[in-house]
């Protein structure tokens, strides 16, 4: 598995987790760059398995199945 795919893997498992969870909690969580996790969100979200509601302060996260 790439790691790419692994690091998606921990956002989405920590989003279920934590649906607030914040960018700086996922640099954290997944061990990669912030960069690396805002492009890993763009393309989960381009993807469909995860979306945004509400906005970026106060809003939350949701893993769609």
């Amino acid at each position: 598995m790439k790691s790419r795919e692994k690091s998606r893997e921990k956002i989405i498992a920590a989003v279920k987790t934590n649906p607030k969870i914040t960018t700086k909690e996922l640099v954290e969580i997944a061990g990669i760059g912030i960069k690396g996790i805002e492009k890993n969100i763009k393309e989960l979200k381009a993807q469909g398995k995860i979306r945004r509601i509400g906005a970026d302060k106060g809003g939350h996260w949701e893993v769609i199945e």
